[in-house]
């Protein structure tokens, strides 16, 4: 069986100041956004469903998370203090890689041109 990469797209809104910029920066100030995430997974389809894994069961191990994010201040959440893009991939890659192991990269877009892409590599 080949390997296949599929993706399923969620979105939330939250907000967030960053912390690691000086005061000056415009994203110092609290602001929010409306996220675009892409959860992507790796490897062969089942030879008998003929999925890599159900969206349906994707959704289900990443709803639990997202709705956490949703109309959060991310700031407030442990692990997201500083919530760039960057560390937000991250973050989502390690709370979702345990029960996702075909997990291979996170795709954020916090507006419609930038975003980040995280696939796993420390």
């Amino acid at each position: 069986m080949p390997e296949l990469e599929i993706y399923k797209t969620f979105r939330f809104e939250a907000a967030h100041r960053l912390t690691g910029v000086p005061p000056t920066h415009k994203c110092s100030m609290m602001h929010g956004h409306s996220y675009e995430i892409q959860v992507w997974l790796k490897g062969p389809a089942h030879e008998k469903t003929g999925f890599v894994m159900d969206f349906g069961d994707l959704a289900k191990a990443c709803e639990p998370l997202f709705r956490q994010l949703d109309h959060a201040i991310l700031n407030e959440i442990e692990g997201l203090e500083n919530p760039t893009s960057e560390n937000m991939s991250v973050w989502i890659w390690k709370k979702l890689k345990p029960q996702l192991p075909l997990l291979s990269k996170i795709t954020i877009k916090e507006t419609e041109s930038s975003g980040c892409i995280y696939s796993g590599q420390e």
